[in-house]
This record gives C-alpha cells, sequence and structure tokens, in this order.
C-alpha cells in the first residue's frame, strides 16, 4: 500500500481525536451537572473596543405627552428651538412664539456598535428624554446624526418608531415612560478605521477570574498543542498562534471561540433596588445571624431550614419578625421578605447586612 493511501486515515484520525478532546469537557460537564460556555461567552479579544455613539434629537408623534414646548418673543424651550431649525432646512420659517408642542420631545439618542461594523450595517439604539416629556410611547425618532465626539462628523443616523416597556399589563411603567429603543435603528454610514490584531493576542475575561483563566488557557493548550495559551493575570489568556497560523490568525481564533469550558460557579446576589428583584447565582445558604432594619427583624437559626421564613411576619413573634433556620437558602429569606411588605431598600440593606456579618459567603450586588 503506497504511503499516500497510509496517510488519508491517519489525518482523519487525528482530527477525530481532536473533535474529541474539543467535545470532552461538554460531555463530563453535562455528566455531573454542571454548566458550561464557550471561550466566546467567557471572553472577548483584547483591544476589541466596542464603538459609543451619541446624538440629540426630536421625538415626534406623541399623543400630548412631549415636553411642555412654549415660545416667546424673549426666549424658547430648548424643543422650540430644535423643531424651528429643523424647520427651517425645509423653508418653512415659524415664529418660536407662535408654537406650542406637546407632542414633541427633545431626547439623547446613545447607541454602541461593533467596530467591526460596515456601512449598511444596522444596531439597536436607545432614547431617553431630556426635558419633562412623561411618554415617548408612540413616538418616531426624526433622522438623528451619531458622532463618537461632538467635535467629529456623524458616523452613522438613527430613526424610527420607538418601543417603550411596560409593567407586564399593557400600562406605562412610570420609571421607563420617558425612554424607550429602537431595533436596529441605528445604521453605520461611513467607513470604521480596521481593528489590527496584535501578533501575540489576548483574550480578556468578561468576568476576571484566575481559575477561570487557567481553564480557558489550558482547553486552548489541549486542542491546538502546548504552548498556545497561558494565563496571564486574572482579567486576561495571552495566546501564542506561532508562525504556521499568522496566515490564518481569525480562523485560529474563530476556532478558539468554540471552544466548551466548564463554567466555574460565581456565589452572587444582586438585587434591584427599584423594584426589589432579587437574583441568586448558585445554591446560596444562609448561617446563623440576627439582623434589625428598620422595624423588620430577621432572625436566621433555632428552627429547620427552609421552613419559616415562607410565612413571613411570625404572627407569635410580632408585625416584623422574620424567622428562618440555619442552612436555609436565600430564595426562602426572599420569599419572607417580600411576604412581610419589606420595601426593596430595606431589602438590600438586610442582605448587605448578612454579607458584613458573615451569616452569608457571596457577593452582594444592588443596582
Amino acid at each position: 500500500m503506497s504511503t499516500r493511501r497510509m496517510t488519508i486515515p491517519i489525518v482523519w484520525m487525528l482530527r477525530a481525536l481532536l473533535l474529541a478532546a474539543m467535545a470532552l469537557p461538554l460531555a463530563l460537564a453535562a455528566a455531573h451537572g454542571q454548566q458550561v460556555a464557550t471561550v466566546a461567552d467567557l471572553t472577548v479579544r483584547q483591544g476589541v473596543v466596542p464603538r459609543r455613539l451619541v446624538g440629540y434629537g426630536l421625538v415626534v408623534g406623541l399623543d400630548g405627552s412631549g415636553d411642555r414646548s412654549f415660545g416667546t418673543q424673549n426666549a424658547a424651550t430648548m424643543t422650540v428651538r430644535s423643531v424651528v431649525n429643523l424647520l427651517r432646512r425645509f423653508n418653512v420659517e415659524v415664529p418660536p412664539e407662535q408654537l406650542r408642542l406637546r407632542n414633541v420631545a427633545a431626547v439623547l439618542v446613545t447607541a454602541e456598535m461593533s467596530p467591526y461594523l460596515r456601512p449598511g450595517g444596522r444596531f439597536e439604539v436607545q432614547v431617553s428624554a431630556v426635558g419633562d416629556a412623561t411618554s415617548l410611547r408612540g413616538g418616531v425618532l426624526w433622522m438623528t446624526p451619531l458622532v463618537s465626539d461632538p467635535n467629529q462628523p456623524p458616523l452613522a443616523t438613527a430613526q424610527g418608531p420607538l418601543i417603550v416597556a411596560t409593567d407586564g399589563s399593557g400600562r406605562i411603567s412610570s420609571r421607563q415612560g420617558n425612554a424607550g429603543r429602537i431595533t436596529d435603528g441605528g445604521i453605520l454610514e461611513v467607513d470604521q478605521p480596521p481593528v489590527q490584531l496584535a501578533a501575540e493576542p489576548r483574550l480578556a475575561l468578561r468576568e476576571p477570574n484566575l481559575r477561570m483563566a487557567t481553564r480557558i488557557a489550558g482547553a486552548i493548550a489541549a486542542a491546538f498543542g502546548p504552548g498556545t495559551a497561558r494565563a496571564d493575570d486574572p482579567g486576561s489568556v495571552l495566546l501564542n498562534p506561532g508562525a504556521g497560523r499568522a496566515d490564518s490568525l481569525s480562523a485560529w481564533l474563530a476556532a478558539i471561540d468554540t471552544l466548551v469550558i466548564p463554567v466555574v460557579e460565581t456565589a452572587r446576589i444582586v438585587i434591584d433596588g427599584r423594584d426589589g428583584t432579587v437574583v441568586v447565582g448558585g445554591d446560596i445558604r444562609i448561617g446563623a445571624a440576627v439582623v434589625s432594619h428598620r422595624g423588620i427583624t430577621v432572625q436566621v437559626g433555632n428552627q429547620p431550614p427552609d421552613t419559616a421564613a415562607r410565612a413571613a411576619a411570625d404572627s407569635t413573634g410580632g408585625a416584623g419578625l422574620i424567622r428562618a433556620g440555619t442552612g436555609s437558602s436565600v430564595q426562602t429569606l426572599v420569599a419572607g421578605l417580600h411576604a412581610a411588605g419589606a420595601r426593596p431598600t430595606e431589602v438590600a440593606a438586610i442582605f448587605e447586612a448578612l454579607r458584613a456579618s458573615g451569616a452569608i459567603k457571596a457577593d452582594v450586588v444592588v443596582r
């Protein structure tokens, strides 16, 4: 048998072994119920910075919920002046003192787009009222130039009908009625400077973690050979493509993005300080502690776990007393606090106090 005929099966065997090695972490993690993610989900390429854009514009077509705008002979609001300037571009002259606008709102438009986007590419924009408009629902953003710096020419434009958040029942949320978004409302008009890839590229972790950086570097080295990656610090992984991959660096980086990594679960509690929503990452348990805050007392201990706090305020202990057993879950305590009528700021303060006392071994983030 010729050498060429012997080589083909060996090549396919090597490829199969490589694919099996790349899939092995996923299979092992799934077997143990562990979460997994790809390298692209966990990292960004260092130096690839999104472009942030901003613009000033007008939302028209509102149903009387716009700015309380007026004009006089001596002064006029910014919304009136903006409308006068807009109409002047169409050779329409209107005296400012004759304008009484309630269907128009002055807004700021913000956006973030990929540095790889090309002219004609679209992206989402966020629209927020600048004046005293009560709601932007039903409004349409007038064509607005977007710049990366106020002293630079526009890079993109934005326009279109707004999507305004509701509270789930179709009613506008009082905190979000004066802000909205336009999906694919922005469009890039000019070329961006090309992104230059470094000879030794780095991957920057979205959330710096030395253990995760080491796992990523190990997975890359296992798939593409020793020395191709190393954890430089908790926030970055240094890549070494070698001379053989210099001409196909982009393809090699794309292959790295598909590698599957077992995720390190982070013990974290995220609390929305406005509506009291609590998101828990991982199975976090509460140790023995007593916290008193503005008439609410939380007592953890001397009871079986996950039994007492569900009833919230204990009728035998008085209003505002919430009891839970040592080792109860965070979800159980949250249910008790909500049932007791605790306000969002009180929920946040209680969890901050539990973390400070050592009863909770997790990061508490209040937004």
